[in-house]
């Protein structure tokens, strides 16, 4: 590898973006956007829409299948103060089990205005349906920056129903405003399923089933993972250099069916649908170079610098695949559930994606390091073009097509 990642300057992927070119609402139709196109150094514009007529015959897309949850729960204090309880993660818990919990549960949470919040337990009363319910929140003890906070409730609603009837879906901080009723729908992908995420996978926002239908009927097979979206995917690297950074850890979700397909497709075009999608296809090739030399590993557990150590045991995409479906054979399992910490940087060769349709990203961010580890500091030239060209930014914003690699 000709690039430490380590070494990199944030800095070096710094733009300017003005406020106003922050899309703070979404279009009133998702596939109306504008679609930006790179295809190996040629840069062209288009909509959204058009993508079936754009994307390279017989390529195989992923997306990520992941639902947002209503993770933020707010709780006043007798003495008038406001609580907020930004549900994380679970704590010792699968996240398929936990909303199915009718009593109690227990997550790691962000706590706002904890200052006001010395002792004691929170409460609040609802309804759901005319019928009265009640939760308790029990702060227990600090994990990091966030904390363990304890839920009871009465009732025997399950904590799904719970936080979609009292709790607000969490929007980006830059978006600089409150959640109103119309992003309980816009701020989800049309097809989530699994619910986990406390961020939605922005990628495939644009996408409609209409669109989904017509990628059908020409011919483009698709396929869905999950990899529940964490708070830590807005953490803004603030070292120097990335070296510095501690990368955030999600959960991961991939089927054995997904795998086959993506062997089956890799003398085509595979193109993930936002970078969730890439961390958790590119980490279940490093599972798989892992699984090389110690096939009897219990998870699959990926930290941020395990590509860059394990440079020299690299092997085939194929092989790696190979290697976690026998794995996958060995435990009887047809669903692998996972963890990935995988930071992909300039210097990072790509071993199962071709392509990548995503949004624009925050200046300084990982993700803009994962864009340009597929184009190179083209994403610069990029950047510009969408600022010249009325592009919307971020979470509400435009979109990509990057086509640039065909190395695997």
């Amino acid at each position: 590898m000709s690039i430490d990642p380590r070494a990199i300057s944030i800095a070096d992927y710094d733009y300017p973006l003005p406020d106003d070119r922050i899309a703070k609402f979404p279009l009133a139709e998702r596939d109306q956007s504008k679609l930006l196109v790179y295809r190996s150094g040629d840069i062209d514009e288009s909509q959204f829409f058009h993508l079936p007529e754009l994307l390279p015959e017989g390529a195989l897309l992923l997306f990520n299948n992941t639902k947002v949850i209503h993770a933020r729960l707010f709780f006043r204090k007798p003495t008038g103060s406001l609580i907020e309880i930004f549900c994380l993660e679970p704590w010792n818990q699968p996240i398929a089990t936990i909303f199915e919990e009718r009593r109690h549960c227990t997550w790691l949470c962000y706590i706002g205005n904890n200052k006001k919040w010395k002792e004691g337990s929170l409460t609040r009363e609802f309804k759901i349906r005319n019928s009265e319910f009640k939760i308790e929140a029990t702060r227990r003890v600090a994990v990091g920056d966030a904390w363990l906070v304890d839920f009871e409730w009465t009732g025997g609603i399950s904590f799904a129903e719970l936080i979609d009837a009292i709790g607000v879906i969490p929007l980006p901080p830059y978006l600089h405003r409150d959640a109103d009723e119309s992003d309980n729908t816009r701020y989800q992908t049309v097809y989530a399923r699994h619910e986990g995420s406390v961020a939605a996978p922005t990628a495939g926002l644009h996408f409609t089933d209409r669109l989904l239908d017509e990628l059908h009927r020409k011919g483009f097979q698709t396929e869905y993972i999950t990899l529940h979206v964490g708070a830590g995917t807005f953490k803004p690297v603030s070292a120097e250099t990335i070296g510095g950074h501690e990368m955030h850890v999600e959960k991961v979700q991939i089927s054995r069916k997904n795998i086959e397909n993506i062997v089956a497709h890799l003398d085509k075009d595979i193109i993930p649908v936002g970078t969730t999608t890439v961390r958790t296809l590119e980490s279940v090739y490093w599972f798989g170079v892992k699984l090389e030399a110690e096939p009897t590993l219990d998870e699959m557990h990926i930290r941020q610098w395990d590509p860059y150590e394990l440079e020299e045991r690299r092997v085939s995409t194929l092989q790696a695949l190979s290697n976690v479906m026998a794995w996958m054979d060995r435990n009887n399992t047809d669903i692998l559930i996972g963890d990935t910490q995988l930071l992909i940087a300039p210097g990072y060769r790509y071993h199962v994606i071709s392509g990548l349709i995503t949004n624009f990203h925050q200046p300084k961010s990982t993700l803009l390091l994962l864009v340009s580890a597929l184009i190179g500091d083209d994403w610069k030239r990029c950047y510009r073009y969408a600022l010249d060209n009325g592009f919307r930014f971020l979470s509400y914003g435009d979109s990509c097509l990057f086509l640039n690699n065909r190395s695997r």
